[in-house]
């Protein structure tokens, strides 16, 4: 059914739309004929309801444009928030809408524009996202290179920037160790490239079997050196690999950097949700936004029966997030597919995209920065407003 009533396309980055009047609207503007068919979509779209949607797909659109053209309805939506995964939902919400009444072939295209952050950009970067964690082991870094794949399907430019300078992982995670970046004048350098992600780590610049053992205000000084002195391309979101912990690298991220907010990864374990808690905290105290927690390892499957077990507990991120009033942005499995991927430096995001795996992080992916718009941008319904009365 799908494909006999719609056909999609993916455009990236519409900026000359942002910089328009409509872009600043948080309502949409339609544009219709007098077809009933038109007004049917328009219905549809406005009853479409889902976590980044909450008030319907018109309340958060920029812009919408609906043209007949001859046996053909073109929808073009303007999205605020990468969100192409979402597509196929909203397209399929129209095809059962549509299917008793209308026999047009209907097109249906997202193009999302850059969000700014309510602190302001950093170089060419419109919002920094950090991903920390209170401990450990419990996959931060994996899951963060995984959603920056991720985001990058769902349509943005993304970086990440690896800050864990006593363990740095994400060479070895998206296929580079051992690279080193290149510099142009001698002063600055030029970010590694990975499947159209943007990356640097201090695993770059320092030999794999040196030990980083510096002080604290070293490594925060080194941090900011990487994040500084390179030469990033434009980006929709950097993604920050935190080190574990809440020391003086997450002090100084918090206090120099304009980080737009920040995401929690954890596993159900108790031990891992108490040191969880800590980072919560932590961010609570300088003034940065947690958008949610995401729970790593949170069941296995068994490949032989389909039997779902919970080895390291059940629902414990669930309990946190609604006893810190956080969203759970999402649950990852325990997946051997994801664990070999990570030590040889590839993604099941990049291989299938469409897969059980991919649609779990672009749909993480999706909630971050759909989140991210809805909680902070002054232009989401959800966001209060003041009237002036006379």
């Amino acid at each position: 059914m799908f494909g006999k009533f719609f056909s999609s396309k993916k455009k990236h980055n519409a900026q000359s739309t942002a910089n328009s009047p409509e872009s600043v609207s948080s309502s949409a503007e339609l544009t219709l004929s007098s077809s009933e068919s038109l007004q049917v979509i328009k219905a549809a779209l406005q009853n479409y309801s889902s976590n980044n949607f909450p008030q319907g797909v018109l309340s958060v659109c920029l812009h919408i444009d609906v043209k007949e053209q001859q046996q053909n309805i073109n929808v073009n939506l303007v999205m605020p928030f990468p969100c192409q995964g979402e597509l196929e939902e909203i397209a399929a919400n129209l095809t059962d809408t549509l299917a008793q009444s209308v026999v047009f072939n209907v097109q249906l295209k997202i193009d999302s524009v850059r969000g700014f952050s309510l602190k302001g950009s950093q170089q060419n970067i419109a919002n920094i996202i950090a991903v920390a964690s209170g401990k450990g082991g419990v996959g931060k870094s994996t899951t963060t290179v995984n959603l920056a794949y991720a985001l990058i399907a769902e349509g943005a430019k993304v970086g990440i920037l690896d800050a864990d300078i006593y363990g740095p992982s994400v060479p070895t995670l998206i296929g580079l160790k051992g690279a080193k970046p290149r510099s142009t004048d001698g002063k600055l350098m030029t970010p590694l490239m990975a499947h159209g992600l943007h990356a640097m780590s201090i695993g770059f610049l320092v030999d794999e079997n040196d030990a980083t053992v510096w002080r604290g205000p070293m490594a925060s000084g080194a941090f900011h050196q990487l994040l500084n002195e390179t030469i990033w391309p434009e980006l929709d979101y950097l993604l920050i690999d935190m080190p574990p912990g809440t020391g003086d690298i997450q002090l100084t991220l918090a206090q120099k950097v304009p980080v737009a907010a920040a995401v929690i990864v954890t596993t159900p374990q108790d031990i891992a949700l108490d040191d969880a808690v800590k980072g919560i905290t932590m961010f609570d105290k300088v003034q940065v936004p947690v958008l949610g927690l995401i729970e790593n390892m949170s069941y296995h499957v068994c490949e032989n029966c389909g039997h779902e077990s919970h080895i390291f507990g059940q629902s414990g991120g669930v309990l946190m997030a609604q006893k810190k009033q956080i969203d759970l942005l999402g649950q990852l499995p325990l997946n051997i597919d994801i664990r070999q991927d990570a030590d040889f430096g590839q993604s099941d995001i990049i291989e299938n995209s469409a897969g059980e795996i991919a649609s779990l992080y672009r749909r993480i992916a999706r909630n971050i920065t759909g989140q991210l718009f809805l909680q902070l941008d002054k232009r989401s319904p959800l966001t209060a407003s003041i009237e002036e009365t006379e």
